[in-house]
């Protein structure tokens, strides 16, 4: 990958993977892990908008709490405009994360009812 394209872009994610531990067994001694994220790499130019969109369980509020870091990954690289995340403590991540958008899954909680839809998108590409 050049310089020029990872320090233009905005949001540079490389091998994300967030996996939770579960015990399973009859005695709860097995430990295994679920995937919610798997290898997911992207890359967001200044100006752009990406929407997640997937079905119920698929991993997309995982991936937006991991690229926040409100979660730890398990691996790979997230870098916002070209800073590393993980480099970030408490204090510089609550900074940053000011600068970050995630509308949830949720519409009832996440959207204005009041809007038509139209609005409701153009309102995040102003």
């Amino acid at each position: 990958m050049s310089t020029s394209t990872t320090t233009s872009a905005l949001l540079d994610v490389q091998n994300l993977r967030v996996h939770f531990p579960v015990r399973c067994g009859p005695f709860g001694g097995q430990k295994q892990h679920v995937r919610a994220v798997d290898g997911v790499s992207l890359r967001i130019q200044r100006g752009q908008t990406l929407g997640l969109v997937g079905e119920s369980g698929c991993g997309k509020t995982t991936l937006g709490r991991a690229l926040l870091r409100l979660i730890e990954p398990t691996g790979g690289e997230v870098a916002f405009d070209g800073q590393s995340l993980r480099a970030l403590d408490r204090r510089a991540l609550r900074q940053l994360r000011r600068r970050m958008q995630i509308v949830f899954q949720d519409p009832f909680g996440s959207l204005n009812p009041r809007m038509k839809v139209g609005r409701i998108v153009d309102e995040g590409l102003v």
